[in-house]
């Protein structure tokens, strides 16, 4: 074939023919699978295995090791007691001086207390003797002014009131060996009697003032001078009312039992006062506190 007849394989520009790619088909992503391991296989009744624990010899200990365990025991028991009875003992100690030592507190308040009214009671039985010998002189040679004075001053009288707080809190703790073994129970017997006693006395005395000595004073002090004397200021004057001779004769009889009340007031106050002193003195004593 000539070159002429040959058709050339060249294409002309402009008359090219796409060419075509090939296909590209996208395969899907697999997600990765982690396979677990299968779990082991769980033995059948028939097939488990019974494990036994060996056999371990235990040979009976000596008599001796079971004794000497019995007697460490017992004397841990023995040493736990004994340092819970000396730790009680200690509180109880400690307890007991706490409570003597407001007993003390309270005895010197008390002593202090019954000087004080001993004195003033005193004082009262000298008013009550004078005055009773200024009414055994006839009317016309009284001096009315002191007998007013006198009968004022003669109206007193002094209460004690103890301080109980010591001597209750004791009562309350009478189980305590560091009492109930002690006589202070009986120190204590002894001092309320008398305490007793002086508050009988008072009563009397108060008693005594109301049924006595203060008819005399309202029958026969003039307002004016009755004011005076109970403050003790000067009387403006010595003048009384309706005042006789039987009237001064019978106060004079009155004063007589009111003197018997105020000496009695200031006996028993004695009374009272040894009994404090002597508590005073065992308490410090028997319990070791300072002076």
């Amino acid at each position: 074939m000539s070159k002429g007849n040959q058709k050339s394989t060249k294409q002309e520009p402009g008359n090219e023919k796409p060419v075509r790619k090939p296909r590209v088909v996208s395969k899907p992503i697999q997600s990765e699978v982690i396979e677990l391991p299968a779990a082991p296989p769980q033995p059948s009744n028939d097939t488990m295995e019974v494990h036994h624990h060996p056999q371990l010899d235990h040979n009976p200990k000596p008599w001796k090791e079971y004794l000497l365990e019995g007697f460490m025991i017992f004397i841990a028991v023995m040493m736990g007691f004994i340092a819970e009875n000396i730790r009680e003992s200690i509180d109880n100690n400690e307890h007991a001086r706490q409570l003597t030592l407001q007993l003390v507190h309270d005895l010197k308040a008390d002593t202090a207390q019954l000087n004080y009214i001993w004195r003033n009671e005193t004082q009262i039985i000298k008013y009550n003797d004078t005055l009773l010998s200024l009414l055994q002189q006839p009317l016309e040679k009284t001096d009315t002014r002191q007998i007013q004075k006198l009968a004022a001053n003669s109206h007193s009288m002094w209460p004690f009131h103890p301080s109980p707080g010591g001597m209750g809190a004791i009562k309350n703790e009478l189980h305590l060996k560091q009492f109930s073994n002690s006589d202070i129970i009986s120190y204590f017997s002894r001092y309320e009697r008398h305490i007793e006693l002086l508050h009988t006395t008072q009563d009397i005395t108060l008693q005594y003032q109301r049924t006595y000595l203060d008819p005399f004073v309202t029958q026969h002090f003039t307002p004016a001078n009755m004011i005076a004397a109970f403050s003790n200021s000067s009387m403006p004057n010595a003048q009384m009312r309706e005042l006789t001779q039987r009237d001064i004769d019978q106060f004079a009889a009155d004063m007589v039992l009111i003197r018997l009340i105020s000496k009695e007031m200031v006996t028993d106050n004695r009374l009272l006062m040894d009994d404090a002193v002597s508590m005073l003195h065992y308490v410090t004593k028997q319990y070791h506190l300072e002076d």
